[in-house]
Order: C-alpha cells, then structure tokens, then sequence
C-alpha cells in the first residue's frame, strides 16, 4: 500500500485513539489505581477488541456483527459491570492497600475487562466502517496490506494507550502521603465508574 494511504490512516486512526472514551477513562483510572503494570492489560485487551472489529470490516464481516447485535449487548453489559465493580475495589481500599495490588489472575481479568469495553462498544466499528472505505482502497486489499494496517492498529493503540497509563501511573507516584493517594483511589473509582456508564448506555 502506498506510503500516501498508510500515512492518512495512521493519522486517523491516532486522533480517534486520542480522544478521551470510556477506553481512555478506564485505562487511565486502573494506572492511577493499580500503576501502570495494573493498567497494561486493560491496554491490551482494549487492542484485542479493536483488531476483532478491524478484522470483521476489513473481511467484510460487519454485517455479522451487526446481526448477532444481542450477543455484543449482552458483552457491553458484563464490561461495565466489571468496571463498577473495579471502581468499587477502588473507592473502598485504604491507601497503600493490598488490594489494589496485582492479583495472580487480575491481569486476565482486567484484559477481559478491556476486551469487553471494545467489543461492547458499537462506535469503534462504525468508525472502521466510516475510515477504511475513505481512505483504504479495500477492493485492493491483499496480505500485505493487511499486515500494513493491521501494525498500524497495534503501534498506534499500544503507543497512547500505554502513554496515557505511564502519565496516570507517574501522577500517582508523585503523591506518596495516605491523603494523596486516598484521593487518587477515590479518583480512579469515579472515573471507572463514569467508564461504566458510557459503555452501558452507548448505542
């Protein structure tokens, strides 16, 4: 594909990533929460959400997607019930607590979370809908290009989701005292909770 078309996507596709959503929300409250290794998986399962959507538009899948609509709202629901309940976890734990600590299975569950949150969450296939067709010309597409875009998507998503995680983790380390970092609990438990609300009644 040629460096003009891969250019244009990469440059859509970083300024829908870098608007604040509920993905951006969730992430940045798990770093302030957890640290940034606590909010690396929520990063990944946030790709592995985004790279199921760019794969069904790209292979012309949309329409499946779209029929088995109940199943992804019944996916949107757990999500944002996983995140009030991470955002519950937050509000309670004392500062410093044990539990805000990575357990040996949270990363699963908060890649799941992730996950969730993208699959559940219909605006990141219409927006694939909307940007392929414009600026990729898909009747064109073969596996070279797919693995053009496909490492966009990844770099890209990898790139500012662990850059607004690293930004969250480095705020919370700089406030040490018990006072400073209750607030910040209270702080991450508000803005997951506000990540749940979006997905439960985004359309």
């Amino acid at each position: 594909m040629d460096p003009f078309t891969l250019v244009t996507f990469t440059i859509a596709y970083a300024i829908a990533v870098l608007v604040p959503g509920p993905g951006v929300a969730a992430v940045v409250a798990r770093a302030l929460g957890g640290g940034f290794k606590g909010a690396f998986p929520m990063v990944l399962g946030i790709l592995a959400g985004d790279l199921v959507y760019f794969v069904f538009v790209v292979f012309g899948l949309a329409a499946i997607a779209t029929h088995f609509g109940p199943v992804f709202t019944v996916i949107r629901w757990v999500g944002a019930a996983y995140l009030l309940y991470i955002a519950w976890q937050f509000w309670t734990a004392r500062p410093g607590s044990e539990r805000l600590k990575p357990k040996s299975d949270s990363g699963w569950k908060t890649f799941l979370a992730g996950l969730s949150l993208t699959l559940g969450n219909p605006k990141t296939i219409i927006f694939y809908l909307a940007i392929l067709p414009t600026v990729i010309p898909l009747d064109r597409m073969n596996p070279v290009a797919f693995a053009e875009l496909t490492a966009i998507v990844v770099v890209v998503l990898l790139a500012i989701g662990c850059g607004y995680a690293w930004l969250a983790s480095t705020a919370r380390d700089m406030l040490k005292s018990p006072r400073a970092l209750g607030r910040l609990n209270k702080t991450a438990g508000v803005m997951m909770a506000t990540a749940a609300g979006l997905v439960a009644w985004q359309h």
